[in-house]
């Protein structure tokens, strides 16, 4: 059952874990940092299911969870921090389909969005393709494969985790330190200027021509996208 998750999690790190989880099981992932956003994701990409943190700023997630209940029946599964009754039945009765309360196991998560998944139906017409495409390049977190244009490219450990990142969310600009996050585990020894390498060793990769890269691109002061859209 593959699917597309909106995870609205103010606390980076958390987000960034719940959004590697979903892409080792294949499912796609949008993250966001604050009830607004998680709004206007909904709106724009309509997805099969919403994680979201009741601690958000802008809009705190009761109020998300209002909006989203007056204007659509996407499922939400709540995360919280607060272990008071009052707040987990609140989120109930404002329409949340299911909770957890932090601290949670990855593995916990990932079983409960499988559940409300299939309890809701969303997700049940999918194709059960775990691989990520974009800008021509496949990544499938399952057999820990990559091709570009239909050529296998062998990947580190690290380049791999980077290019998934980055094919599931291409046009995503994310800095190195949002890059570096997404190998830890790998290499803890590893800096942000270490990301800098990583890309440039992918460039030999995926471009024709790593000195005029048209698909791995350079923000200036920002860090680095993947260009080309999906598919």
């Amino acid at each position: 059952m593959c699917a597309h998750v909106l995870v609205a999690e103010d606390d980076e790190m958390q987000a960034e874990l719940i959004r590697r989880s979903l892409l080792s099981e294949g499912h796609t992932a949008t993250v966001v940092h604050d009830g607004s956003a998680a709004l206007d994701a909904v709106r724009r990409q309509r997805p099969d299911l919403v994680v979201l943190d009741l601690m958000l700023p802008v809009i705190d997630g009761f109020g998300v969870c209002r909006v989203l209940r007056r204007d659509d029946d996407i499922p939400v599964l709540m995360l919280t921090a607060r272990s008071a009754e009052d707040d987990v039945l609140l989120g109930l009765e404002l329409g949340a389909d299911d909770y957890m309360t932090k601290p949670y196991s990855p593995r916990e998560l990932m079983a409960r969005i499988r559940t409300v998944l299939r309890r809701s139906g969303r997700a049940a017409g999918r194709r059960e393709d775990p691989v990520v495409r974009a800008a021509g390049i496949a990544v499938d977190p399952v057999r820990h494969e990559v091709r570009c244009d239909g050529a296998a490219v062998e990947c580190t450990p690290a380049e791999f985790e980077i290019l998934l990142a980055m094919t599931a969310e291409p046009e995503r600009v994310f800095s190195r330190r949002q890059l570096l996050e997404c190998t830890r585990g790998i290499d803890r020894a590893s800096t942000e200027r270490a990301v800098d390498v990583h890309i440039m060793n992918l460039r030999r990769k995926i471009e024709a021509d790593p000195r005029r890269p048209v698909r791995l691109l350079t923000v200036f002061g920002v860090g680095y996208k993947l260009s080309g859209g999906r598919g």
